[in-house]
Formats: C-alpha cells, sequence, structure tokens
C-alpha cells in the first residue's frame, strides 16, 4: 500500500510553510522582548529622574548606542581598540578558555573566527554524494593542505562529525549561515537555489 502523494506534498507544504513561519516569528519575538525589557528598566529611571514615565526613550537610546557601536568598529581606531581588547582578555586565567570557546563557535558569517564561518560541501566516503557542512575558512598546513569540516546532523544540527578533508575537495558555496541552517531543520525541505548554481558534480576519487 503506498502513500497518497498529493497528501505527502500537503504535509511537506505544511511543514515547510510552519518552518518558515518559525525563522520569520522568533526573531521579532526575541526583538520585541528586548525592546519591552529595555523600555520596562528605563521607564522607573525616568519617572525618577523627570518625575513622568517616557516610553520608548531607553529603546532610543539603546539603538543609538549600538548604531555608534558600529560605526566604531568599522572604524580604523574601533579595529584597533578590539584588537587590543581581545589580547588583553586573552591573557587572562579563566575568563580566556571561555572568551576563546565562544570565538570558536560564534556564528561570524563571512568571518573566520567561528567554526560556523562559512558553508562548504564535501564528497562523501564513495565520492558520489555531497556532504553539507560548516568550515572557519583557515586552512591547516599538514602533508597535505586540508580544512576541519563540520557536518551536522539533521534536524538536530548541535550533534554531528567533524572531518578533515583536503582542500581541493573542500567547495565553498556563497550561502549564509542562516540558510544552511534552514536546510537542516527543515530536513531538506527548504533547498535555495544557490545550492544547484554555485556546486557543480562531485566525481569519483581518483
Amino acid at each position: 500500500m503506498t502513500d497518497d502523494p498529493d497528501k505527502s506534498r500537503s504535509y511537506a507544504n505544511i511543514r515547510t510553510t510552519f518552518l518558515a513561519g518559525i525563522f520569520a516569528f522568533i526573531p521579532l519575538a526575541v526583538t520585541a522582548f528586548i525592546l519591552w525589557w529595555v523600555d520596562d528598566k528605563t521607564v522607573v529611571f525616568t519617572d525618577w529622574l523627570f518625575h513622568r514615565r517616557i516610553h520608548f526613550l531607553g529603546v532610543l537610546l539603546t539603538l543609538a548606542a549600538i548604531y555608534a557601536t558600529g560605526l566604531i568598529t568599522n572604524s580604523l581606531l574601533g579595529k584597533y581598540l578590539l584588537r587590543l581588547l581581545d589580547a588583553i582578555i586573552m591573557r587572562l586565567p579563566g575568563i580566556r578558555l571561555l572568551y576563546q570557546g565562544w570565538k570558536q563557535i560564534a556564528l561570524t558569517p563571512g568571518g573566520t573566527e567561528g567554526t560556523f564561518s562559512r558553508v562548504v560541501l564535501i564528497p562523501d566516503e564513495t565520492g558520489t554524494m555531497r556532504l553539507m557542512g560548516f568550515c572557519s575558512g583557515r586552512i591547516i598546513m599538514a602533508d597535505e593542505p586540508c580544512y576541519c569540516v563540520f557536518i551536522p546532523s539533521s534536524p538536530n544540527p548541535i550533534t554531528g562529525r567533524l572531518y578533515f578533508v583536503r582542500a581541493g575537495r573542500c567547495q565553498f558555496i556563497g550561502m549564509s549561515t542562516e540558510e544552511a541552517f534552514k536546510v537542516i531543520l527543515s530536513t531538506g525541505n527548504y533547498i535555495p537555489p544557490i545550492v544547484a548554481i554555485e556546486s557543480p558534480a562531485v566525481h569519483q576519487p581518483v
């Protein structure tokens, strides 16, 4: 007895739509909660200082502070100060281990710090299929230059396996880590076109 293909497609569409809703709702919900929390804390201060509750003043100040931080970070002086702060923290015992561990797993798309910086395709053991994973983009100079690639499980990307893959067999694709996580969490129901456009066929190893 075979399943009804129309029903299977309907279930797949419902699941894909539900996942799309989750990815759209969670950032909005987190942002709304942060704005509410900031506003709730600052109205108490404005009530004490100005004897009236001024809503959204703290939110505006927070947004201005974030924007100013971005301007400073992108400047030469800001980059120098960040490197200086990084060097100081790396010399502090105890905190150094936590800070270094966070840097290694931080989501930094387009950067070279975290494990999840770049999305990469590697061939499987047979060479006939491709595995999608994440890589820091830092090459390991061994007997043969290679990359350390983390291949997550689906739909649970927290677990997975580490592979040391020859540099020539790694195909980096122009997909953001957020898009890659959507593919993993949707168990393949969501596949962006860039996967087919930028990833060439993988041949049998020679």
